[in-house]
């Protein structure tokens, strides 16, 4: 089972992350201080830290049930009693007696034949497994969940910007109509086109914010900071083509290497052993005993007598009958164990559709990047050439209207194109069961402090 990250890098991380600032702070946090902050402050990680101490356990309850059970016992009292007896002379002679007695002993119990115990044994090893499988796949999920919520808060602050920049736009442009009006150059028409177009820029503004509002705060539950500001996507920005680029070959990893589908199979091995341990309710049960037990005045007949008494043997223990609770435990942990196995193709086909929507998002968004890429420049252009087209009386407002729209339109679309391709691969090698700290850092390389 491949772990995402060692627990000794995740000391390391936390030994980096007690340089952040207090919990309530708001500060700049790039991609990397933001996954330092999450393994120290995400409560739905740190949930999972402690559910896999728990869960690593069930090998040493379950190795238990196959080693030595030792104890001790010890009871004493005071007693008062009263006997009669014949007192051989035809009569008979009443004594009162008073007493103290106790008992003491230590018994080993060894296990030799135990169908159950090596079921239990099984079951721990098994348990633990799984504990390790569910804490790799948490593991994963945190990076993948803190970049999704990363570069949804940058999209957001991203489409706030466009916003504020298209109505600043706006705002320059109904200036423009106003002067134009007044010089008899222009026409009511073109002051209305643009102050409806203000008004609608004015609202997409503050939907943004709200918007920011909403992700920044999600993001900060994760990193448990306030945060005032992320790092920006580069200008550079280059998508990178897909290694290996088919899907049979990333389906063969996630087979082999998704730890859900993993933990589902051990799952499957633990519901095997429990059919195993309910039939050993059917089989015989063999342990050897030694004990060594030390009475004084354990009855009234022997109150004034000591004994010591050491024991060694062999308990045999043949189950017959018990109500059919054996036979119907049986019929109950079959079934369970039929269930897991249609889980774990659920689990399987779930995690491999997964896999190819984020396969065909990763190879489709190169493309689709370059596209806007294009477009984004060719909308520049355009804004551009119709500036100079109303100047020549060719064009008129609202065609600069609808240019300027297109812009802000392409420039958007470009971002969440850019962001949903990190995602979609940063998915893909989650799914995979593939993705590690070296992913993590690749994505952060596309991204720079903000000036």
């Amino acid at each position: 089972m491949t772990c995402f990250f060692s627990m000794k890098r995740i000391a390391a991380c936390l030994l980096s992350a007690g340089l952040l600032a207090p919990v309530g702070s708001a500060f700049a946090m790039g991609l990397l201080e933001a996954y330092n902050a999450a393994l120290q402050n995400d409560p739905i990680y740190r949930s999972a830290i402690h559910d896999n101490e728990a869960g690593r356990e069930n090998r040493n309850l379950g190795r238990a049930n196959l080693l030595p059970n030792l104890s001790i016992n010890y009871s004493g009292s005071k007693n008062w009693a009263e006997t009669t007896a014949p007192d051989g002379f035809g009569g008979f002679s009443t004594t009162r007696p008073t007493y103290i007695s106790s008992t003491g002993g230590l018994t080993l119990r060894q296990p030799l034949y135990s169908p159950d115990g090596i079921a239990r044994y099984r079951e721990g090893l098994a348990q633990g497994d799984y504990s390790d499988a569910q804490f790799s796949a948490r593991q994963q999920e945190l990076v993948t969940r803190l970049v999704s919520a990363y570069v949804d808060a940058l999209f957001a602050v991203d489409y706030v910007n466009l916003a504020v920049a298209q109505r600043d736009t706006l705002i320059e442009q109904r200036q423009a109509n106003d002067r134009m009006f007044k010089e008899g150059e222009g026409t009511k028409t073109d002051m209305l086109e643009t102050q409806a177009k203000l008004d609608l820029s004015e609202a997409q503004l503050i939907e943004a914010q709200d918007s920011r509002a909403t992700n920044l705060q999600a993001l900060a539950a994760i990193v448990g900071h306030d945060i005032s500001q992320l790092d920006g996507i580069s200008d550079n920005f280059q998508a990178k083509p897909l290694q290996p680029s088919g899907f049979e070959e990333w389906k063969a990893r996630a087979l082999q290497h998704n730890p859900e589908i993993q933990a589902q199979r051990i799952a499957v091995e633990i519901s095997q052993q429990e059919v195993n341990k309910n039939r050993a309710g059917h089989l015989p049960h063999v342990d050897f005993l030694a004990s060594v037990t030390k009475d004084k005045a354990d009855t009234i007949d022997t109150y004034t007598t000591d004994s010591n008494v050491r024991s060694v043997g062999v308990q045999v223990t043949i189950p017959i009958y018990s109500g059919g609770s054996v036979s119907a435990s049986i019929r109950q942990a079959s079934a369970t164990h039929e269930k897991a196995k249609t889980d774990l193709e659920d689990k399987t086909n779930q995690i491999l559709l997964d896999l190819h929507k984020q396969h065909s998002a990763t190879l489709s968004s190169l493309p689709k990047i370059d596209a806007l890429v294009k477009s984004v420049n060719s909308a520049k252009l355009l804004v551009a050439a119709t500036r100079q087209s109303i100047k020549g009386g060719i064009r008129v407002n609202l065609d600069l209207l609808n240019a300027e729209q297109q812009l802000y339109t392409a420039q958007r679309d470009l971002a969440q194109a850019r962001y949903g391709y990190l995602v979609a691969d940063l998915k893909l090698r989650s799914d995979a069961g593939v993705l590690s700290v070296d992913d993590l850092h690749n994505i952060a390389g596309y991204f720079v402090a903000t000036k």
